[in-house]
């Protein structure tokens, strides 16, 4: 078992709320999930066919191109002819009109032949039509030559030529009347205009019938692919009539996915697919990493990853033709390494890529692509401390993704780098790794939302300049050396056992802040004067405990990180100040005494990183009261402090075994022999 996958006996609670988070995971993924399937070939008119031999699956009929089905429904269009009912009544009630107007307005200021000469115009005009001035754009359509005009029972035909409008029939009055008879300014005195009404109106309802009637004398197809047929083998030359039934065969496929039953089989394949990916990452977690599960957070940052990019990938294949590739993938493995582990990672992004191929062509390939772009980034950037290191990591992601997409073409047979080739997805993989410096970026964020501290932040609260440090140097310089001397003995120890070295050292170097506020009370800031003479021995443990609390109201202060905050109520655990203890049995051997007085309020260390650190506080402490300095003095020390702290039980709770306890002692006496290695004595110079 890791030691980081301590099982811990699930409540029903728990068992409910992992099943609902699975249901809902599974349930987003199939409700954006994309309803039709991906284009397995892509290839153009004129290209070269470097797929394997197309043997059709099924039968489908070949259509006809767009181009063409657009010519002939040009000629049906010639054969258009839409009706118009005509009305004699609108020709009657104008020309009365017209004659009552003349003799009450015009009798006297135009001539008296106008009356006869304009009833005739009227009569020829309203015999040969006129529409209104909206349905005449019916007919003003060019490939529309004439119409139908539906006289009682009868319809004859009639060139859309002969036919006007208001406005048009009005200008075939004045522009056409013989200058001889008639004068323009009697003529528009006379305002024609007010009897020139349409009495053809149109028949939607025949029209109509009779447009789908001629389109439906042309068909879409022009022959039929039958089940088992060839279509065309590998390196053939993709030509015109090939080109037709491929593309008739994508529309097939894309129509038999339409059908109630299709749909069913491709909504219950996807929910069986979901499920599978989704119940395995948590079945990971619940194998291997059974901590991380009773992590809100980091189960929060898992799934938020593990869901994004599979949703981003939906959106822009749906709604873009994008190449998939330009997203920035490998952020989750990168991000996943930062703030939990490798292995997390890897199973994380290799989940994440497999929901988010079904929406892409080629998926095998994306596959391959981004777990090699993914495996890379983890592999290069184990820790991100500097920019330096992201852009190098980058750059190995994009060379190893750019050439393991060559790679798997070449392989597939396909030819790179010539005229016809799409570089669009070589395109995308550049802009998606270049992309990955936004990690830099989204580091704060990330911190502040999900409450993770990177190495980044824990080298930033490192720098000795820091308001909380410097105060502690001026405050507590003994203090601050002994920190000092922990932090680097810490580091080494985790380097050791393959803990986090950052981590610790950072929390070394505050874990005793809180002895800012009675620093003179701390055997290492004092000089000569020991105030704890005039207390009590209780009183004393007391001061001293109370540094752990006063260092978590500073941390508070100062917004130090909890997983600072933790390494200051874990660094004394549970254990007790035993030199005023015993000093008050001692003192008064015949009563009883409470050890609640003198023990720390804890707990226990809970990570490695902690147990690390009360080993390194505790022995650096105990080696300044070291009279004699010797390896062997050293070593009995080590093992008297680390072997009494593991039989009071310091270490239960924490997942270090037995070998890295042996290990931290080595560490940590070859550490301190070094420290304390004695100095050659130089000789003086004889006078």
């Amino acid at each position: 078992m890791s030691r980081y996958n301590h099982r811990n006996k699930w409540t029903q609670r728990d068992y409910i709320i992992r099943t609902l988070s699975v249901i809902f995971l599974i349930a987003i993924f199939v409700l954006f999930m994309p309803k039709e399937s991906v284009r397995t070939y892509y290839y153009h008119e004129g290209g070269v066919w470097d797929y394997p031999t197309l043997i059709a699956e099924d039968s489908f009929p070949v259509l006809k191109s767009k181009e063409q089905l657009a010519r002939e429904k040009d000629s049906v269009i010639h054969d258009y002819e839409p009706y118009f009912l005509y009305d004699k009544s609108v020709m009657d009630s104008a020309v009365q009109n017209w004659h009552r107007t003349f003799a009450q307005e015009l009798t006297g200021n135009v001539p008296t032949q106008y009356e006869k000469a304009i009833t005739n115009k009227l009569m020829e005009i309203y015999d040969k039509g006129i529409v209104s001035g909206e349905e005449y754009n019916i007919i003003a359509n060019p490939d529309i030559s004439a119409i139908s005009v539906i006289t009682g029972n009868v319809a004859t035909k009639r060139s859309t030529s002969e036919v006007f409008s208001p406005k048009t029939a009005y200008e075939y009055i004045i522009d056409n009347a013989d200058s001889s008879l008639f004068k323009r300014e009697d003529l528009i005195k006379c305002q024609l205009n007010r009897f020139l009404s349409a009495n053809l109106s149109y028949d939607a309802v025949k029209s109509e019938q009779q447009l789908k009637e001629l389109e439906s004398l042309i068909t879409p197809y022009i022959g039929q692919v039958i089940v088992g047929q060839k279509i065309i083998d590998r390196g053939e030359i993709i030509n015109a009539e090939t080109y037709r039934i491929l593309e008739s065969m994508h529309y097939y496929i894309g129509e038999k996915e339409k059908s109630p039953t299709e749909v069913l089989l491709n909504v219950i394949g996807q929910i069986a697919f979901t499920s599978i990916v989704v119940v395995l990452f948590l079945l990971y977690f619940v194998q291997f990493r059974n901590d991380y599960l009773g992590s809100i957070r980091s189960m929060l940052l898992s799934c938020t990853l593990f869901l994004l990019f599979p949703l981003l990938t939906y959106a822009l294949v749906a709604y873009s033709n994008i190449s998939p590739y330009i997203l920035p993938y490998c952020i989750t493995p990168i991000f996943i390494r930062i703030f939990m582990d490798s292995r997390t990672a890897f199973i994380t992004h290799l989940v994440m890529i497999l929901m988010s191929s079904v929406a892409v062509s080629q998926p095998a390939v994306f596959i391959v692509v981004e777990t090699l772009a993914g495996l890379t980034a983890i592999i290069s950037l184990r820790q991100l401390t500097q920019r330096s290191e992201l852009f190098r990591a980058i750059m190995i992601v994009l060379g190893v993704s750019i050439l393991t997409y060559i790679s798997l073409q070449l392989l597939n047979r396909r030819v790179l780098f010539i005229e016809d080739t799409d570089y669009s997805d070589l395109i995308g993989i550049a802009t998606g790794s270049l992309l990955l410096m936004i990690s830099y970026l989204l580091l704060i964020p990330i911190e502040r939302i999900f409450g993770f501290t990177s190495n980044v932040t824990l080298i930033e609260l490192s720098n000795a300049n820091n308001p909380l440090l410097r105060r502690m140097s001026e405050e507590a310089p003994g203090t601050f050396q002994h920190s000092m001397q922990v932090a680097n003995l810490a580091a080494a120890v985790a380097e050791k056992l393959g803990a986090k070295s950052q981590l610790v050292r950072t929390g070394a170097l505050y874990h005793d802040i809180g002895k800012i506020r009675h620093a003179v009370f701390f055997t290492e800031n004092q000089r000569g004067i020991n105030p704890h003479d005039r207390l009590t021995d209780v009183q004393s443990a007391q001061i001293i405990i109370s540094h752990v609390r006063e260092g978590l109201a500073l941390a508070e202060k100062h917004k130090l990180p909890q997983v600072i905050k933790d390494f200051i109520t874990t660094h004394h655990g549970r254990s007790m100040t035993k030199f005023f203890y015993i000093q008050v049995q001692n003192k008064c051997p015949d009563t009883p005494v409470d050890p609640t007085n003198f023990t720390y309020p804890g707990p226990s260390p809970q990570t490695a990183e902690q147990a690390i650190l009360m080993m390194c506080d505790a022995v650096e402490a105990a080696s300044r009261s070291l009279k004699e300095i010797t390896e062997e003095s050293i070593s009995e020390l080590v093992n008297k402090i680390i072997d009494g702290q593991l039989a009071d039980g310091h270490f239960k709770q924490s997942p270090l075994t037995f070998l890295d306890i042996e290990n931290a002692k080595e560490v940590l006496k070859s550490k301190l022999q070094t420290i304390y290695h004695t100095r050659i004595q130089y000789p003086e110079l004889k006078k």
